[in-house]
């Protein structure tokens, strides 16, 4: 299961139109709506990134929506795999320990073993 934040931008006069066809479209819920700057956030689910990127393509469509873009996504499967990692991975104990902030050496993430 994929959950994923779109931001959807519309003209300021158009915020109310566009927030009635994302309410009706059925493939979103709206969480945040700033008519001010013509910007209303929303979520999106689906089985696999395609089935998401199809549904964004649908907001896009719809009338007087000048862009909808994913803007952060979670992934079930992924943090699972990541959560396996950072149990088998002794990398994070090794930053969490109380070792002189001198003798860590750090390469930007977590991935290239910090």
């Amino acid at each position: 299961m994929n959950i994923s934040s779109i931001i959807v931008k519309t003209r300021r006069e158009n915020v109310e139109d566009v927030q009635k066809s994302l309410e009706e479209s059925g493939i979103c819920d709206i969480h945040f709506v700033d008519s001010e700057k013509g910007i209303i956030i929303v979520t999106i689910e689906g089985k696999n990134v395609e089935e998401e990127i199809e549904k964004v393509r649908i907001l896009e469509a719809l009338p007087k929506v000048i862009s909808a873009d994913m803007h952060m996504s979670y992934c079930e499967e992924e943090l699972e795999e990541m959560m396996k990692d950072i149990e088998t991975n002794k990398s994070l104990q090794e930053v969490n320990s109380n070792k002189p902030i001198e003798e860590i050496n750090y390469f930007g993430s977590l991935k290239g073993k910090y």
